[in-house]
C-alpha cells in the first residue's frame, strides 16, 4: 500500500496496546461473543492487530490472526465501490433506473423509477427485506409483491434486498458472479489474499464459529447465554464477505488514501458524500453509497457496521486523524462500543494525551424512572443509583440494561421475555409496558384501557418461520393499540390501513407492512411480514 512514514504514537505503544488488551479482556465476559479480532491502521501501516477469546467455544479453539469472520453489511461498501468502478468504465450510470439493467424487476409504485443510486443510499422506499431465502434473485423477484410508499430519494429505509439487487446488476453487466467481481476488483488489487468473497461449505473450516442467543424469542442481556448459530451458504452482495483484521486493515488503508488503487478521487467523493440523514441510531448520522458518515469527538468519520447470523462487526475510518479501526466478533455483540473506544485510545496516544479508560454509557436521566408501577395486583419498583436503574420485584433487585431510549432489558426470570417499554406524557414517565401488560406508575396515568376494535382479537399471538434471520415475532394488544415485538426486544406500534393490513411504526412513509390472514376459529393463523410468511405457533 505504499512506503510512507508510519504514524508515531506520542504515548508509549506498549502502554497503548496493553491498555487495549486489558480493556478487551475485562469486557469479554459480557461482550456476547466468545471471540474478537481488532485491527487499527494509519494510511500506510497496520499499527496494531490483536485477537482475544475463542473461535470455537466447544472445542476450546482460540481466535488467531488467520481466523476469518463474516463481516456482514460492511460488504455493502465493497459493492458500491465495484459499481463506481464500472461507472468509471462507462458500462453503467448509477443514476439510471434499475430496470434498465434488470428489465424483469417489478415493484408496485406510483412514483418515478428507482435508480441504482437510490438502492446504494437506501433511499428507494422499499422494504428492508425478509431474508426468507438465501438467494439474491428470489429476494429481488419477490419485490413485485411489495409497494414503494414514498418517492425515491425522500427517506432512508435500510434495505438488504436493495443491495442484493445491486449485486444482480453487477453480475448482469459484467457477466461474472459477485464472488469473482469482489475478488478481481477489490481483494486482488489490495492484496487481501486471506479474504473470501462468499460463505460456502468448502471454506467453513477457515471461519470462526458464529454464536447466537440461546433463546431466539427474547432480548439478550450482557453476558447472556449463547449457542452455535445456524450455518448457511451465501454469495449475496449485501453481506457475504469473510475476512480477518489484517486484510481489513489493507482495505482501511485504501479508504484513508481516498480510494487509491480502487477508485478515482471523484468516485471516492461520491462514495462517502452524505446523501440522506439516517435517523435510525444504527447507521451514523448520514448515509452515502454503502458508507455512513458522522461526527465522533469532533472528527469526520466514515464507516459501516455488519451483522450476520452469529457475527457482528464494526468499521470506523477517522479522516481527520487518519486512523482506521476494524472490530470483528463471532456473536451478537456491540462491537461499535469497542471500535469507538479504540479510536479514542489511539487518538489520545497520537496527541500525547492521557490514555482513556473504557467507560460504559450511563443514563443521564435515571431518576426519571424511579417509582412504583402497578398492573392489577402485581407491582414492581424502580430505583436509581450512580446513573443506573434497578428493578425490585419478588424480593430480588436486578440492574436494567438500556437497549435504546426508554427501552430496557430486565435480567429477571419474570421479565426476561420482553423489554420494559417506558411510556411518557409531557416528557414525564407515566407507565411501563411489558408484553401486553401495562404497568401504571403510581400517581400517574389512567389504568382503564380504551376500547379496541373487536376484529383485532384475531391478530395477537406468537408467529414463527424457519428463517434464521427473523425467526419469530409477537403481536400483543396494549392499551387500545396493537404492538409488534421482534425477537431482539424492539417494538413498534401497528397502524391499520385496511382489513387485516397494518403499517409497522409511526412513520406514514414506511414500506414495512404486516398482513394477517387465514382466520380460523377466530384467530389469524398466518402473517405476511414485509414479504416473509409466518405461522401462528403454540407458545405465547
Amino acid at each position: 500500500m505504499g512506503s510512507g512514514p508510519e504514524v508515531k504514537l506520542l504515548v508509549s505503544p506498549k502502554s497503548t496496546f496493553q491498555r487495549l488488551s486489558e480493556v478487551v479482556e475485562r469486557q469479554l465476559p459480557t461482550l456476547n461473543a466468545p471471540g474478537i479480532a481488532i485491527g487499527i491502521t494509519d494510511r500506510e501501516h497496520t499499527l496494531h492487530a490483536d485477537v482475544f477469546g475463542l473461535a470455537n467455544r466447544e472445542a476450546g479453539k482460540p481466535v488467531t490472526s488467520e481466523t476469518l469472520f463474516q463481516i456482514g453489511s460492511i460488504s455493502k461498501s465493497f459493492t458500491s465501490i465495484a459499481l463506481l468502478q464500472v461507472q468509471e468504465q462507462g458500462i453503467l450510470d448509477i443514476n439510471d433506473p434499475v430496470t434498465k439493467y434488470l428489465p424483469w424487476l417489478e415493484i408496485q409504485s406510483d412514483y418515478e423509477p428507482i435508480t441504482l443510486q437510490h438502492l446504494m443510499s437506501h433511499t428507494a422506499g422499499i422494504i428492508m427485506g425478509s431474508d426468507d431465502t438465501p438467494v439474491a434473485f428470489t429476494e429481488a423477484w419477490n419485490l413485485r409483491h411489495t409497494r414503494v410508499t414514498v418517492a425515491p430519494g425522500e427517506m432512508f429505509n435500510y434495505s438488504n434486498t436493495g443491495y442484493k439487487t445491486l449485486g444482480l446488476v453487477l453480475e448482469t453487466v459484467l457477466g461474472q458472479d459477485i464472488s469473482t467481481i469482489f475478488r478481481e476488483r477489490v481483494f486482488e488489487p489490495l492484496g487481501m489474499s486471506a479474504s473470501l468473497p462468499d460463505i460456502r461449505n468448502d471454506n467453513r473450516h477457515l471461519q470462526a464459529t458464529g454464536y447466537a442467543p440461546y433463546f431466539d424469542d427474547r432480548p439478550l442481556p450482557p453476558g447472556g447465554q449463547l449457542a452455535p448459530a445456524t450455518w448457511f451458504e451465501s454469495n449475496t452482495a449485501d453481506g457475504a464477505i469473510c475476512s480477518n483484521a489484517e486484510d481489513m486493515c489493507r482495505y482501511l488503508q485504501t479508504l484513508l488514501q481516498q480510494g487509491k488503487g480502487l477508485l478515482s478521487p471523484s468516485s471516492f467523493e461520491q462514495l462517502i458524500h452524505p446523501i440522506t440523514p439516517t435517523n435510525d441510531g444504527l447507521h451514523g448520522e448520514h448515509y452515502g453509497l454503502g458508507m455512513f458518515t458522522q461526527q465522533i469527538d469532533g472528527h469526520h468519520i466514515i464507516g459501516h457496521s455488519g451483522g450476520m447470523i452469529g457475527f457482528t462487526t464494526d468499521m470506523l475510518v477517522d479522516l481527520d486523524s487518519e486512523l482506521g479501526v476494524i472490530v470483528l466478533t463471532n456473536g451478537p455483540a456491540e462491537p461499535s462500543k469497542i471500535s469507538r473506544y479504540v479510536l479514542r485510545l489511539f487518538n489520545a496516544a497520537l496527541t500525547g494525551k492521557e490514555l482513556p479508560d473504557y467507560s460504559e454509557d450511563k443514563l443521564v436521566n435515571a431518576d426519571d424512572y424511579v417509582g412504583k408501577y402497578r398492573c392489577g395486583e402485581q407491582t414492581f419498583t424502580l430505583t436509581s443509583s450512580d446513573h443506573s436503574i434497578f428493578l425490585n420485584f419478588d424480593s430480588a433487585t436486578v440492574p436494567l440494561s438500556q437497549l435504546k431510549p426508554d427501552r430496557f432489558i430486565v435480567p429477571h426470570p419474570a421479565f426476561e421475555r420482553f423489554t420494559l417499554r417506558m411510556g411518557r406524557e409531557n416528557e414525564q414517565v407515566t407507565e411501563a409496558g411489558w408484553g401486553a401488560e401495562r404497568y401504571v406508575r403510581v400517581g400517574f396515568g389512567d389504568e382503564t384501557p380504551p376500547e379496541s376494535p373487536v376484529e383485532w382479537d384475531a391478530y395477537p399471538g406468537h408467529y414463527r418461520s424457519h428463517n434464521p434471520w427473523f425467526s419469530n415475532f409477537r403481536v400483543v394488544p396494549y392499551h387500545g393499540t396493537l404492538v409488534y415485538l421482534d425477537q431482539m426486544g424492539d417494538d413498534e406500534p401497528l397502524h391499520q390501513l385496511g382489513p387485516g393490513l397494518f403499517r409497522i411504526g409511526d412513520d406514514p412513509r414506511s414500506p414495512e407492512f404486516i398482513r394477517f390472514d387465514v382466520v380460523f376459529n377466530g384467530k389469524s393463523m398466518q402473517a405476511i411480514l414485509s414479504g416473509g410468511v409466518y405461522s401462528r405457533t403454540f407458545t405465547l
